[in-house]
């Protein structure tokens, strides 16, 4: 390997590990998002100039050290230093902040920023997404994900939005949103864009938020219940992927191979937060519960899990969760699959559903299941026309050809869907 390619790769490493605090650090800073945005940036294209002279012990403390000088030195040069100094007066100690990814996303969701654009902004700030990027986690165009994005920074600097963690009685109002946002992270690196399936940088933030969350509020269930949720998906993510890159479903995976310590933790929230309320969060990690302890695929309790997003649509009647309750459905023993086509086909006309790709592949499954290969052929190449993750696209491509070519065992379970939130 090249000493530039290695450079590079580890460029790259830190982008995806520190992005997050690098930024978070200059913006307590400078108090302008723009502006931290900029230098943050700069600072990591200083490091591809710099670096092959010496890669740095700790990358993510240079980059947050350069970013951090050159957000300074802008604002030295700034006619307007003098209106903007006491902004820069920080506490002894104040440099390196554990909670200030926390402080961003609170920024990010602040009650005057429109709850679109919160999530967008979320996504381009913490996770570091690019524009494209952003659109495709939340199904929309990259010119509206751009435009929400703008919207909101202008906001921010327009009503002098505070970068802080709110005060313990402005808290329950900004709950639910922060808790949506998190959560949303996580789901991008999930199944994320691009050649691998999951991205651990932005699945491993989420879970670091979520227990900042927790800790910030440890009387609240919510948090419990989306920590719960992430550490039990987390607790498959190994099994989730063949040995030659190949997406494992869920109804095919190993269980052997989940990590139990993730999956017991993730339990004993999940199930902490259900004896303190039935929240949308709590909910979901119930779903995941069922499946996570079941002892197999075939004894899962499918009925169980309709009536959870039965009582999910009643708080969040949001077109995702309906299309994954309808496939919840497909799999009750004895389940009328034309009803079940039925309620897919009307969610076709959900324009928030018009980019989701899970939606034409659980139409193909069910379609298949009936017998109607063609139309099922049809509903496969619009999944894999709109699937951004290429792991997900090879899964889907198999299932098309396998109906060209039929196999003499036909699959019989369909995708892993993980409902992501609803914005």
């Amino acid at each position: 390997m090249s000493e530039a390619v290695e450079v590079a790769r580890v460029v790259d490493r830190a982008h995806r590990e520190s992005w997050s605090t690098v930024l978070a650090s200059v913006v307590r800073l400078t108090r302008d998002l723009d502006l931290a945005e900029d230098c943050t940036q700069d600072a990591f294209v200083q490091a591809l100039r710099t670096w092959p002279d010496g890669i740095p012990e700790n990358p993510g403390g240079w980059l947050t050290t350069v970013a951090r000088r050159l957000a300074l030195d802008r604002l030295r040069r700034e006619t307007n230093l003098r209106r903007k100094l006491p902004l820069l007066v920080e506490e002894p100690g104040e440099i390196e902040q554990p909670t200030d990814p926390l402080r961003l996303v609170f920024t990010c969701c602040h009650p005057a920023l429109a709850q679109e654009s919160q999530a967008a902004l979320t996504l381009r700030l913490i996770c570091g997404l690019t524009t494209r990027e952003v659109a495709a986690v939340l199904l929309i165009g990259e010119a509206t994900a751009a435009a929400r994005i703008t919207r909101a920074k202008k906001k921010i600097a327009a009503a002098a939005i505070p970068y802080r963690i709110p005060a313990d009685h402005e808290l329950p109002a900004r709950l639910d949103v922060v808790l949506t946002v998190v959560h949303l992270v996580y789901t991008a690196g999930h199944v994320a864009a691009g050649p691998e399936l999951t991205r651990t940088d932005l699945t491993g933030r989420a879970v670091e938020l979520a227990r900042l969350l927790v800790r910030l509020m440890p009387d609240e269930p919510e948090p419990q219940a989306l920590l719960g949720l992430l550490l039990m998906t987390e607790a498959r993510g190994g099994a989730r992927v063949s040995a030659d890159g190949e997406l494992v479903l869920l109804a095919d995976q190993d269980r052997s191979r989940w990590d139990q310590q993730l999956l017991a933790e993730g339990v004993s929230r999940a199930t902490t937060a259900l004896r303190q309320g039935h929240g949308r969060f709590a909910l979901q990690a119930a779903v995941a519960g069922l499946h996570m302890t079941s002892p197999s695929w075939e004894r899962t309790d499918w009925r169980q899990v309709v009536r959870m997003y039965d009582a999910m649509l009643v708080s969040w009647p949001t077109p995702i969760v309906a299309l994954n309750r309808a496939a919840a459905h497909s799999l009750v023993p004895g389940a009328d699959l034309a009803a079940v086509l039925s309620e897919l086909d009307a969610l076709s006309n959900e324009p928030a559903l018009a980019l989701y790709a899970y939606l034409p592949a659980a139409r193909a499954d069910v379609l298949t299941r009936l017998g109607r290969e063609a139309e099922a052929i049809k509903a496969y190449e619009q999944a894999i026309h709109l699937t951004a993750n290429e792991t997900e696209r090879r899964f889907l491509t198999t299932r098309l050809n396998d109906l060209a070519h039929p196999p003499q065992h036909p699959p019989q379970h369909p995708p892993d869907w993980s409902p992501p939130s609803a914005t």
